[in-house]
This record gives C-alpha cells, sequence and structure tokens, in this order.
C-alpha cells in the first residue's frame, strides 16, 4: 500500500471507524473513593487544563469536519469530533462527582483557521499522549486509586491512540495529495509541529503550576515519591509500544517523541543517579 494514495484513507477511516466504542459518560461504573484517594484525585493539579482543552477541541474537530467534503474523510472527523466532546463530559462528570474544585470555565473561542487549528492540536495530543500513558501505568502500579478507575480510563487512553493514528495519517495523506510528499520537507514539517506543540503544552501548564515544578513533575509527584526520571521514560516508551502494538502494521504511527525519549533515556544511564521526583527534580 503506497502511503498517500486512496487506499492508505480508506485504511485509515475505515480502521479509525471501525474501533469505535459506544458508551455514555453518565452510565460507567463510578467509584466510590476514600479520604485518601480523594484526597489524591482533588490534589491532581491539571483538571482544569484538561477539561478546557476537551471542551476545545470538540467543538474545533467538530467544526473542522463541517468544512470537510471528502465522503470518506469527514464521517471519521467528525467521529473524533464527537469522542473529543464526549472526553469533555466524562471529565465534567469526574470532576463533579469527586468534588474537584476549579476555576469557571472559559467560553469556547472557534479559530477562523480550523484546519490550521486542528493541525496543531493534534501534534499536541501526540506529545501529551505519549506521557499521559506512562504516568497512567504509574499511577496504576502504585495502586493510588481503585482499580475501577483505571478500568473506566484504560479504554479512554485507547481513544487517544485511536485519535493520534488517525492523526498522523490524515496529516501525511493530506500532505502528500497537496504536493509536499518530498520526506525531508515533511519531516522538518513534522518537528517545527511538535516544537509549536511543547511550547504550547509548557505554557499551558505552567500558568497552572505557579510554583513552576512543571506538569511532568508535579502530576508523578501527586502518584510517587521515589520515581526517578529514567523510569519514568521507561514505563512511558513501554505503554505506548504496548497501545499502538494494536494497530495494523500497514498504519503510520508517531515515531518522533518515542525516539526522542529512548535517545534521552540511553544518556540518562549514563549518567550518575539523579534524584526521585519527589525530591524536587523538575521535568
Amino acid at each position: 500500500m503506497k502511503i498517500g494514495s486512496v487506499d492508505h484513507k480508506e485504511l485509515f477511516c475505515r480502521s479509525f471507524m471501525e474501533s469505535y466504542r459506544e458508551y455514555e459518560p453518565e452510565h460507567l461504573p463510578w467509584p466510590d473513593l476514600d479520604d485518601a484517594a480523594l484526597a489524591r484525585m482533588r490534589g491532581i493539579p491539571f483538571w482544569d487544563q484538561a477539561l478546557n482543552k476537551e471542551r476545545q477541541a470538540g467543538v474545533i474537530v467538530s467544526q473542522y469536519a463541517t468544512t470537510v467534503d471528502d465522503r470518506i474523510l469527514q464521517p471519521a472527523i467528525a467521529l473524533q469530533g464527537q469522542e473529543e466532546s464526549r472526553h469533555a463530559r466524562l471529565l465534567k462528570i469526574l470532576i463533579e462527582r469527586y468534588g474537584i474544585t476549579m476555576p469557571p470555565c472559559p467560553p469556547i473561542e472557534v479559530p477562523a483557521n480550523l484546519e490550521q487549528t486542528f493541525i496543531e492540536f493534534g501534534f499536541e495530543e501526540c506529545l501529551d499522549s505519549f506521557f499521559a500513558f506512562g504516568l497512567f501505568e504509574i499511577a496504576r502500579e502504585a495502586r493510588v486509586f481503585p482499580e475501577q478507575i483505571f478500568t473506566i480510563f484504560d479504554p479512554i487512553l485507547d481513544e487517544e491512540v485511536r485519535h493520534i493514528v488517525f492523526f498522523v495519517n490524515w496529516f501525511t495523506y493530506l500532505q502528500i495529495q497537496r504536493g509536499d510528499g518530498f520526506l525531508p520537507l515533511r519531516s522538518a514539517k513534522t518537528l517545527w509541529y511538535y516544537g509549536k506543540a511543547l511550547s504550547s503544552v509548557i505554557k499551558a501548564f505552567g500558568e497552572a503550576d505557579p510554583n513552576g515544578a512543571g506538569f511532568t513533575a508535579s502530576g508523578a509527584g501527586v502518584f510517587s515519591q521515589d520515581l526517578t526520571i529514567e523510569k519514568f521514560l521507561q514505563v512511558c516508551i513501554k505503554e505506548n509500544q504496548r497501545r499502538m502494538s494494536k494497530y495494523d502494521s500497514r498504519l503510520l504511527q508517531p515515531r518522533l517523541i518515542p525516539r526522542l525519549a529512548s535517545m534521552a533515556l540511553s544518556t540518562l544511564q549514563l549518567l550518575p543517579k539523579r534524584k526521585a521526583f519527589g525530591e524536587g527534580v523538575r521535568v
């Protein structure tokens, strides 16, 4: 199968549509939490950022879908918009059920250039998801919440995998169809977008964390006090590989962030042992 061909488009759209999972957040088996688990849940520093991002994503992706006239691409993008909105509903239910305090949600702004915003959001999602996979597994191993919480969120993370696999295939297909199939040019664009995504994530979570601890360090510190950077990267890489292995090998997958993480891990393993996240290491 040739990347950028009609066959490629049909494959990544069909794979996305056929792997859809039906559920309603309101009907999920939300467990009761004891005081310790409630304190940990409420101590996670990024609930408001996560909710606002999913709300914005649901609107942006859904609105962008209305501008797409390709009969194969359009329903797939529209479905992702529905799923992003469902993620926002799920987070809102969690926040309300467990009494998490957060500021009022800001109004959603619909940008003029929906396609460009969808592209930027897609790269941010690739970046966020890689680290979220590791953080989720670390929390699960530490048993910081009842297993029912992880049972609820495990398929949600698999939905994120579906989104980013669909996105990287769509983005590559789009570039090739528009005459940007030259690999070095595509790679340069990908690197630029990841740089922009990293800048956006740092800015968003820096504003949410006035102490400057950083998103990864703050989140990891809630779940484990003896977590090293090396261990965190190892888990992220392993979980990314495990979740990605479920998808058709003919489909493209996000490669840059896992490769950079592997390079960073190899470098760190050659250095003297570092402090754990809980001892003040900043990432």
